[in-house]
C-alpha cells in the first residue's frame, strides 16, 4: 500500500515538474504575469492612476504574489528532480541558493515582510523596489535572455581581463588628475574619490561637463585619457557583440541542419 502511494506521489511530482519547467501554456502565463507586474509598477508611480486604481492595483499585486508563491513552492518541491547529484534535502538547498531560486524569493518577499516586521515607511518603499526583480524571472522562460546569459558565461575570462584593465585605468587616471587639479580646483577635485567621478565620465566618453580640468597639464592628460578610454572601455562591448553574433550564427546553422536544408551531395543526408 505504501509503495503504491509512493508511486502515485512520484507520478504526480513528475507531472508538476513537467508543468513548471516544460509546459508552454504555464510559461506563457507566468511570462505575461511578470510583464503585467512591471507595467503595474510603472503605472502606480503616476499619482492620478495610483489614486484612482489603488484598490485594483493592490488586488492584482495580491493575486500575483499568490501565483508566484505557489510557483516558488512547487519548484522547491520538485527541486530533487532537477539536480542529478546529492540528497533530496541538499538538492532543495541548492535550489534555494541558485540564481533563479533567490530571484523568485526576493520577488515575493517584500509583500510578506511587513506582516512579520514593522518597517519605517521609507524602508517599506525601498523593499517594494524588489518587485522589479520579477523581470529577471523572465530569464527562465526567455530564449533571448538565456542566450545572453550563456554568451556572458562563455566570455567570462575575457571580460574579467578587460574590466580589470579598465579598473586600473580608472584608478590611475583619477589619481593623476587629483594631483594635477587639486590646487587649481580644490572644491571639485578635493580627493581621489571625487576625481574618480570625472574619470568615469571621461573614460566612458559621456562627458557630463560638471567637473573638468582647467590647467594646461590637466587638459592634456584629459585628452589622452579620453582617447585611451575609447579603446579600453569599448572592449567589453566588442567581445560580447562578437560572441553574440557567433552564437546566433551557430543556432541558425543548427536550425538549417535540423530542417534538412543542408544535405551531403554524396549520401543525401
Amino acid at each position: 500500500m505504501v509503495k503504491k502511494l509512493d508511486s502515485k506521489n512520484n507520478e504526480y511530482k513528475i507531472k508538476i515538474y513537467k508543468l513548471v519547467n516544460f509546459n508552454r501554456y504555464f510559461e506563457k502565463f507566468i511570462y505575461g504575469l511578470i510583464v503585467m507586474n512591471i507595467i503595474a509598477i510603472i503605472l502606480s508611480s503616476y499619482k492620478e492612476i495610483n489614486i484612482a486604481y489603488n484598490q485594483l492595483l493592490y488586488y492584482f499585486e495580491v493575486f500575483s504574489v499568490i501565483v508566484f508563491t505557489v510557483e516558488y513552492l512547487l519548484r522547491f518541491w520538485v527541486a530533487d528532480l532537477v539536480y542529478n547529484t546529492g540528497s533530496s534535502l541538499s538538492k532543495r538547498v541548492k535550489f534555494l541558493f541558485s540564481f533563479y531560486g533567490l530571484i523568485d524569493l526576493l520577488a515575493i518577499m517584500p509583500f510578506y515582510l511587513p506582516f512579520v516586521f514593522h518597517f519605517d515607511l521609507r524602508i517599506l518603499r525601498i523593499l517594494r523596489l524588489f518587485r522589479l526583480l520579477r523581470v529577471f524571472k523572465l530569464g527562465r522562460f526567455s530564449k533571448s535572455m538565456k542566450t545572453i546569459a550563456s554568451v556572458l558565461k562563455e566570455t567570462k575570462s575575457e571580460l574579467t581581463i578587460t574590466f580589470f584593465i579598465a579598473f586600473i585605468l580608472l584608478i590611475l587616471s583619477s589619481t593623476l588628475m587629483f594631483y594635477v587639479e587639486n590646487e587649481a580646483q580644490p572644491e571639485k577635485f578635493e580627493n581621489i574619490g571625487q576625481a574618480m567621478w570625472w574619470a568615469v565620465a571621461t573614460l566612458t566618453t559621456v562627458g557630463y561637463g560638471d567637473v573638468y580640468p582647467v590647467t594646461g597639464l590637466g587638459k592634456f592628460l584629459s585628452a589622452i585619457i579620453a582617447l585611451i578610454g575609447i579603446g579600453f572601455v569599448a572592449l567589453p562591448t566588442g567581445i560580447i557583440s562578437s560572441a553574440f553574433i557567433e552564437r546566433i550564427q551557430a543556432e541558425r546553422d543548427k536550425k538549417r541542419n535540423n530542417n534538412g536544408k543542408c544535405k551531403c551531395p554524396y549520401c543525401g543526408k
